[in-house]
């Protein structure tokens, strides 16, 4: 096990704490730090939480010990052990969690979301911003992240908040606990089911937040299943006995995707699909470009 702690002793409590889960990521890792490190926003600390990675992620992390609160690296038992983990040493207001793949959209995401944050009511204490899907060669796809008053009914049975440009208020942990670390996928979603069966989050309108890079793990239709299972999971532990219609129509989708890589193969159904997005759903491709 390594770790390193700054000596956060003489300062007063940021309001602003950023927890990095990493796993043999050292390809990626580097930008995500830096694009913290050089916030003009200064009242932040971060934290990165490795896995026990073998790739040099843990000679990113020493060279990089200056611009870390506190860092670790040991075994862990996914993402959110991960987070978890990085909670127990967090001290900021608000909380923001971020993977090796993701990072800060630019140098002043902070600065333009902080004056949101200390002006929202008690009872709000989720606030998110847009995200930037980028593709593994970081060209931009698309911005995904609408406002609450549209997705609050949605959100009951899928996954609809972006959860890398999502700042929790430390209050929430104090009451509801950390992460569930049973689930693999859909954590963050359980999580945000706590707060928000009953409560109402606060979209940022105009920032986009982070960017999150995705690959081809996003249409693998397995992969989707496990996900819809999860979500499906989270909805029935927080008093949703039977799926709705959003959900359905995800697992509908995911399936439609899965028949087409059997008949059409990898290629055309990517062609096929961003074919459709632009004709049916005006929006830009996104299959073929990942």
């Amino acid at each position: 096990m390594y770790k390193n702690s700054a000596d956060i002793s003489s300062r007063e409590v940021p309001f602003v704490t950023v927890i990095v889960a990493v796993y043999n990521g050292a390809a990626t890792l580097k930008q995500c730090i830096d694009s913290v490190a050089s916030q003009t926003f200064r009242d932040i600390e971060l934290i990165v939480v490795d896995g026990g990675s073998t790739d040099g992620t843990v000679g990113l992390l020493v060279a990089n010990a200056s611009k870390l609160s506190y860092w670790i690296s040991e075994p862990d038992k996914g993402i959110y052990d991960a987070w978890n983990k990085g909670l127990q040493h967090a001290t900021g207001d608000w909380i923001l969690f971020l993977g090796s793949d993701d990072y800060l959209y630019d140098e002043r995401v902070l600065e333009s979301m902080v004056p949101h944050l200390e002006t929202l009511p008690s009872n709000i204490r989720i606030a998110y911003g847009q995200v930037l899907i980028v593709n593994k060669t970081g060209h931009a796809l698309y911005a995904i992240g609408a406002p609450w008053h549209t997705i609050k009914k949605r959100f009951r049975q899928v996954m609809c908040i972006p959860h890398t440009g999502t700042l929790h208020h430390r209050t929430l942990f104090d009451q509801h606990g950390n992460f569930d670390s049973s689930y693999r996928i859909a954590g963050d979603y359980e999580f945000l089911l706590r707060e928000l069966k009953q409560a109402d989050a606060s979209f940022i309108e105009n920032n986009i937040v982070a960017a999150m890079r995705v690959g081809g793990v996003g249409s693998d239709p397995s992969n989707g299943i496990r996900v819809m299972r999860e979500t499906r999971r989270a909805a029935r532990v927080h008093g949703r006995l039977f799926p709705g219609r959003y959900w359905l129509m995800a697992v509908m989708s995911i399936y439609f995707r899965a028949v087409l890589w059997d008949f059409l193969g990898d290629r055309q159904s990517r062609r096929l699909l961003d074919f459709a997005r632009r004709v049916f759903k005006g929006k830009p491709a996104y299959w073929t470009k990942t």
